[in-house]
């Protein structure tokens, strides 16, 4: 009987004009991040982000543009990990060495014009040792020449928002025009090559060679060695740029990247790394939510009488004074009306801290519903009469 009525009032609503009912809304505070502080950083430009999400944990004069010496070849790398994921090229391939790739002065792994060298072994040369040479030898790879593969990598620095960058070289030479960034595009560009896990066979070894052997690499990075969670990234120093260094690190889940530019020496930059991450550990945690249950929302007019929900959460970046005591709210429609799109916002839901919002997940619906039409309506009731069912 219950179904039945539920059939004659799909066939009231498919002729009546009606509107879904939305649920209700309060506005309250969102926590974004704890007391800014004056870490008194010895270098002139600094940021320190959190790696998954981008979010800002710490910033001082993180827009001005500087030059970045090697940590340029975070974003040759970047291009070169792409490549390498799209197949384009291969780990176990040779990486042809031109007379142009052999002359870079500076940090290099002394490549010869036509080595048999892998591309393997030529990452691992610039991964650890900041190798000049190599990074030239990668950009004529992918490339072709040095000057399509900067115009590459200015194109990606435009996708990615780094607005305040410009690239001249693949290396961070400073012997003709000079690659200019921030802290922040240097960040945004860190976070990016952190996302490919195949990075971290290289940024965190700390002694290796090349050749058989033949050639020792020692990791420019010492936070590799003497900072405890330490995963890379990306050192750079010249007498334009300082000393410079893009830090990552991660621990219990919070993975972290500190830019310093413009440090005075190598242990400052370093000092200035390792102040920034030590507050970022010291600060804040990855909450990870308990699951929630979501009860389907009734469908009308659907072919459909409900559809089920979704709400990914895997964590939340929060203040550790916030981590504790969160409480959940789910807001959401409490019918919908046919069409129904997967992955459509149908609700919310709201972690809380007390009053403050910390955290908030959209629900989604796990798949679509279709709307009935009225033969389809038709054809269910004359079934419901005739067989006392619908299929």
């Amino acid at each position: 009987m219950k179904l039945k009525k539920r059939i004659i009032l799909l066939l009231l609503s498919f002729i009546l004009v009606t509107m879904p009912v939305f649920a209700t809304e309060t506005e309250t505070a969102v926590i974004t991040e704890a007391t800014p502080v004056d870490l008194k950083l010895p270098c002139k430009s600094a940021i320190l982000i959190e790696q998954t999400t981008g979010q800002v944990l710490y910033a001082n004069n993180q827009n001005e543009k500087l030059p970045i010496a090697s940590v340029t070849k975070i974003m040759t790398l970047l291009l070169t990990m792409e490549a390498l994921e799209s197949g384009i090229i291969s780990l176990d391939e040779n990486v042809p060495i031109s007379e142009n790739a052999a002359s870079m002065g500076g940090s290099q792994a002394y490549l010869e014009v036509g080595e048999a060298i892998t591309l393997h072994d030529v990452l691992k040369a610039v991964f650890v040792s900041s190798a000049n040479d190599g990074a030239v030898a990668l950009a004529e790879m992918i490339s072709g020449s040095v000057e399509g593969f900067v115009a590459t990598m200015n194109e990606k620095a435009a996708s990615l928002g780094m607005h305040d960058t410009i690239f001249y070289n693949p290396t961070g030479l400073d012997d003709g025009d000079t690659n200019l960034s921030t802290a922040n595009d240097v960040a945004i560009m860190s976070k990016a090559l952190l996302q490919y896990d195949k990075i971290y066979d290289y940024t965190t070894i700390w002694i290796d060679s090349i050749r058989d052997g033949a050639f020792g690499l020692s990791n420019t990075n010492k936070l590799i060695r003497f900072y405890p969670g330490a995963t890379g990234l990306k050192t750079g120093s010249t007498a334009k740029a300082k000393f410079c260094v893009s830090a990552s690190a991660e621990r219990n889940g919070l993975k972290l990247c500190a830019v310093v530019l413009a440090g005075e020496s190598s242990a400052d930059r370093f000092s200035a790394a390792k102040t920034l991450l030590d507050y970022g550990f010291a600060n804040f945690a990855f909450y990870t939510p308990s699951e929630v249950n979501l009860t389907p929302i009734p469908v009308w007019d659907g072919l459909k009488e409900e559809t089920t929900l979704t709400a990914d959460v895997n964590g939340i970046l929060l203040p550790k004074t916030s981590a504790g005591g969160i409480e959940t709210e789910v807001i959401m429609e409490s019918e919908l009306f046919a069409p129904v799109e997967k992955g459509q916002t149908v609700g919310k839901i709201l972690y809380r801290k007390g009053n403050d919002i910390v955290f908030e997940s959209p629900i989604l619906t796990a798949e679509s519903v279709d709307k009935i039409s009225f033969s389809q309506i038709l054809r269910r009731l004359l079934l419901l009469f005739f067989t006392g069912s619908t299929k």
